[in-house]
């Protein structure tokens, strides 16, 4: 079983921790670090690893202060170059290429980001294997016996073209939201097209706040898979 947890999921932070009885995972670290602290309760130092999917400061604000304070971050060479961070708490990873973290298995994949060196995760401990993909306009992957997926829902295609044509979003912000977001519609694609038969619970992370519809993204998951989903508002 395992332990996901919510702390921030917008375009102002996300911040993420999952357990697997025995190691902790900080995923993203987007807030500002007095924070992370407070929301975990002031302990950080049960956390085994950080995974920074890309330098976009909602998902490292934090990475500077927890490499002072001791905690290890794994993300791209190019998410390190971004935030003009090195030294032995940076671990790169690279695409394709499996490592571990405590009882974790963890193999990072690239997602489609307007940010160089964006990637998702693929988690697996014991049973269970977790989906990790952010920040992406689509994923060339397919995955195999996963138990859980944590994945973001940015937008509504259908609320982006009323926004644009009402003028309260500019073209320029709907074609970048189209280019590096996955979307509701992304979303249910995506799960037509992978093995989720063994899956046990769907997340949808990371909504717009004025793009999105929490409610009927849910309804919608729900329909489509017959799993128990999960929103995490914005």
């Amino acid at each position: 079983m395992l332990d996901f947890s919510v702390f921030a999921s917008s375009s102002k932070g996300n911040l993420y921790t999952l357990f697997d009885g025995h190691t902790t995972l900080m995923l993203e670290c987007g807030l500002a670090w007095k924070r992370v602290r407070r929301e975990l309760a002031f302990k950080t130092s049960e956390v085994a690893g950080i995974l920074c999917t890309h330098s976009h400061g909602d998902h490292s604000r934090g990475v500077s202060d927890a490499i002072k304070a001791g905690l290890d971050v794994y993300a791209s060479q190019e998410t390190f170059d971004n935030l003009g961070l090195s030294g032995h708490r940076c671990k790169r990873i690279t695409a394709g290429e499996q490592f571990k973290i405590g009882t974790w298995s963890i193999v990072p994949f690239e997602s489609i980001h307007d940010c160089p060196g964006s990637v998702g995760f693929l988690l697996a401990s014991g049973e269970s294997k977790a989906l990790f993909l952010t920040d992406s306009a689509y994923v060339h992957h397919r995955f195999r016996d996963l138990t859980h997926i944590f994945i973001e829902a940015n937008y509504c295609p259908e609320i982006l073209r009323e926004r644009v044509s009402c003028g309260a979003i500019s073209p320029a912000m709907r074609d970048r939201l189209l280019f590096s977001h996955f979307s509701i519609d992304n979303v249910l694609e995506f799960l037509k097209a992978n093995d989720i038969s063994k899956v046990r619970e769907i997340h949808l992370l990371h909504l717009s706040d004025s793009n999105s519809n929490a409610e009927e993204f849910k309804k919608k998951v729900q329909s489509a898979t017959g799993k128990p989903v999960m929103v995490a508002a914005p």
